[in-house]
């Protein structure tokens, strides 16, 4: 997991890079490395975070 996937925590809000269309979606859970996030775009979505690094997301939109 990168080191920015560490720090994600449930309530952070955050977006898929490579899924734009995703919109900001809000941390569910950061269990093992697999990160779940439910985006208003696309529901519950189980992201590996070897593979993906999520953008967290600090301003208000």
């Amino acid at each position: 997991m990168s080191d920015m996937n560490a720090i994600l925590t449930p309530g952070m809000r955050v977006r898929h890079p490579q899924m734009p269309e995703w919109g900001v979606g809000q941390v569910q859970s950061n269990i093992g490395g697999k990160i779940t996030v439910n985006f208003p775009e696309a529901g519950k979505v189980v992201i590996e975070g070897a593979r993906i690094e999520l953008e967290p997301v600090f301003d208000a939109e």
